[in-house]
């Protein structure tokens, strides 16, 4: 078995795949020069919008805080394939025609329990898409919107220190270490 192989068998024994598993084989590859202005501001304005409604400010910082729109901007740029960029890009478009459809605005132009709704409705989806997806299909946009803006907040400064619990030089392994309901997870370096 080789190691891509061992990798695949994984992810589907851990009950999905992660879409952007392609960077994590292979490495980052530079892209045409033409990509650099893929993402303006006001895109990764409106990634930081839809990050912070799917991990919103708590007892810790949201995702905007974390700048997790920057963070997606890049992955996308320089990570994904152009099939998938384009489905991306197309995505962004289609969460303000969800919004549209469901509440005669603009994503950005929506309260908070509004954005939520549209982004459920996204999920169940995503989640169905998912569920009859085969192999070649393209992936779906918002699965790749969610993951990276998961990846992005808890491989942050504020998601790892704040979000988790933090040990930056971990010290011996303790499998009996008592655990308290509602304990965080831990990040270490």
């Amino acid at each position: 078995m080789n190691r891509r192989d061992a990798i695949g068998r994984v992810a589907l024994i851990m009950g999905g795949t992660l879409i952007g598993a392609e960077f994590l084989l292979s490495g980052c590859k530079p892209k045409a020069a033409t990509l650099e202005n893929l993402f303006d501001d006001d895109h990764v304005a409106f990634l930081n919008e839809v990050a912070d409604t799917i991990l919103p400010t708590t007892k810790t910082p949201g995702a905007k805080a974390a700048k997790v729109g920057d963070f997606i901007a890049v992955m996308v740029r320089d990570c994904y394939e152009t099939a998938d960029q384009d489905i991306f890009l197309k995505g962004l478009g289609q969460i303000d025609e969800a919004s549209n459809k469901k509440f005669s605005k603009k994503f950005l132009d929506l309260d908070a329990s509004q954005r939520t709704a549209v982004l459920t409705d996204l999920d169940k989806e995503q989640q169905t898409y998912s569920k009859t997806k085969k192999p070649k299909d393209p992936n779906h946009y918002f699965r790749m919107i969610k993951e990276l803006t998961l990846l992005g907040y808890f491989t942050s400064e504020i998601g790892c220190k704040q979000a988790l619990r933090y040990v930056e030089v971990p010290g011996h392994y303790d499998g009996n270490l008592p655990y308290k309901k509602g304990d965080k997870a831990w990040a270490l370096s």
